[in-house]
């Protein structure tokens, strides 16, 4: 048996049938805006801080969860019945099912790294667990073209309760791009926080850095806006072509000076109107917003600032990156305006992690290999008993929706990978089919749906996570869910303390020579002192 297989991407049918479901605490909008690819949150529970892992009951109703999300297989009957009119496998009761939008954020372990090293836990509420894996390369097979490549396996773990705990890894890939000339031309228009709380060292300075960075890495027939906002918001520089250019940027951007109060709303509004007027067909158009996000003048809600926008994006086609920057930073301020605006944060706080962002992975966020990527995992009822999605909270998606593509999902560039960590509780004879992974999402030019499956047997999850056999970067993948786990005081099956965990990445980093990797060990060992 294998422990995982990956199969060619094959065409969809886009399901039809009812509207798109109306009982997700969506925001009235989407926002319009940026330049990195998205990861999209589209639920009903895209703002919850508990884990419940998105599953229901049969009828419908919630299901029960563990505390850190999940389902149980059903007792008695399951539901059999296909999805809608298309021709796919059966489904088995949604107690099994967990189906949510692919996310590449990485900003919450940006932030919790920088608060750990000032000496300080971050706030519960501002880790999210996929985000610290997302953080870290993985060894995944790349697709030959555009979507994905799907990678299932894992290991088992020692949870102490003799439960028979599993941590299955479920990896998709996409190919990287191999020459810079093969994208097409870039519209930015960056929108650049000067209020008074950007004078701090390490905000302004660094996001003027940043800006010098990007502005030396893009081609001559790439365009650039710049819109800054304090109390008020003013165009800097309309949508200007680089050739010839350069110079004048450079200019703009070191005038910035900090001033007055932060009205992200101002900023945002005024930072669409730009991108909208300056447009380019056939480039990929996007806005930037340079900010702490802590939003204290105008509309502070993303809800209002949502309403504002409107449909923009759907309509325009433009999305929002999120670069976040500070000691004191607004995260959940900036994750909502992102998620709701089809796009993608980070957090940079040293000028080597910006030009990281803005140069090493400059192709990942100036292309598309996909739209709206969704996944969905369907467990065996004969081997699982339950499981736990380990994060993606708020990329809950219904199970029924996944090949609604009216429905938002991921938004994915070239490089990328997006790792979903599952615990499991297998039963005692369980063998064969474990688990089931499959990615679905829409060409970028033609948007016709693609669906690429791969899936793990029993035997493919036996080995022990910690031996030497167990490939590195899984147990790379489950040290960054365990420390974020601990982080919000959450259980995990298989969580070792901090101080041993700190032990294992220490060991992980000398046998991997990441130096990321070491930088994991060493905040983990900050987050195990200050807890005591």
């Amino acid at each position: 048996m294998t422990a995982w297989t990956r199969t060619r991407p094959t065409e969809s049918p886009t399901r039809s049938g009812a509207p798109a479901r109306t009982t997700r605490a969506a925001l009235a909008a989407l926002l319009s805006g940026a330049v990195l690819l998205t990861g999209c949150g589209a639920g009903a529970q895209a703002d919850r801080s508990s884990a419940d892992g998105g599953q229901r009951r049969a009828d419908g109703a919630p299901a029960p969860m563990a505390p850190d999300g999940g389902g149980r297989a059903a007792e008695g009957d399951r539901d059999d019945g296909a999805q809608g009119e298309e021709k796919h496998d059966a489904v088995p009761a949604p107690d099994l099912v967990s189906t949510f939008a692919l996310d590449v954020d990485t900003a919450s372990y940006g932030y919790a790294r920088r608060a750990l090293a000032g000496g300080r836990l971050p706030e519960p509420g501002s880790v999210r667990p996929e985000e610290f894996v997302n953080s870290f390369r993985q060894d995944y097979p790349r697709p030959e073209g555009n979507g994905f490549s799907v990678t299932v396996d894992g290991a088992r773990v020692e949870s102490g309760d003799g439960g028979g705990w599993s941590l299955m890894r479920v990896g998709l890939a996409t190919r990287p791009s191999s020459r810079t000339a093969e994208r097409p031309p870039a519209a930015l228009t960056f929108v650049v926080d000067i209020s008074g709380s950007m004078a701090e060292p390490g905000r302004l300075d660094l996001v003027k850095e940043s800006l010098g960075i990007l502005t030396g890495q893009l081609r001559d027939d790439d365009s650039i806006a710049l819109v800054t906002f304090s109390d008020e918001a003013e165009t800097r520089l309309p949508m200007t072509r680089l050739d010839g250019n350069r110079d004048r940027v450079h200019e703009v951007v070191a005038s910035l000076e900090p001033t007055d109060s932060t009205n992200v709303e101002a900023g945002v509004s005024t930072g669409y109107d730009v991108a909208v007027e300056g447009r380019r067909r056939g480039a990929n158009n996007r806005v930037v917003l340079l900010s702490d996000a802590l939003a204290n003048t105008g509309e502070t809600e993303a809800d209002v600032i949502l309403e504002r926008i409107g449909s923009a994006r759907k309509e325009f086609g433009i999305t929002l990156f999120g670069v976040g920057v500070g000691s004191e930073y607004g995260d959940q301020l900036m994750e909502r305006l992102t998620n709701r605006g089809d796009g993608h944060t980070t957090y940079v706080s040293t000028p080597a992690q910006a030009r990281k962002v803005f140069v090493d992975q400059l192709p990942a966020h100036l292309e598309l290999r996909a739209r709206d990527a969704k996944a969905q995992v369907v467990f065996d009822p004969a081997a699982v008993r339950e499981f736990r999605l380990v994060g993606y909270e708020n990329r809950h998606v219904e199970n029924e929706d996944f090949r609604d593509d009216r429905v938002d999902g991921g938004e994915v560039g070239p490089g990328h990978a997006v790792t979903a960590l599952y615990a499991l509780r297998l039963k005692d004879d369980a063998s064969g089919r474990v688990a089931t992974a499959t990615v679905r999402w829409l060409d970028p030019r033609t948007r016709a749906p693609h669906e690429a499956t791969g899936t793990v047997d029993a035997a493919g999850l036996a080995r022990d996570l910690w031996s030497r056999g167990t490939p590195a970067r899984l147990q790379v993948s489950a040290a960054a869910a365990y420390f974020a786990q601990r982080l919000r005081g959450a259980e995990t099956p298989g969580a070792p303390r901090l101080g041993v965990l700190a032990e294992r990445a220490a060991g992980l980093a000398r046998r991997t020579e990441d130096a990321s990797v070491r930088q994991l060990a060493e905040s983990i060992r900050s987050a195990d002192e200050l807890l005591g």
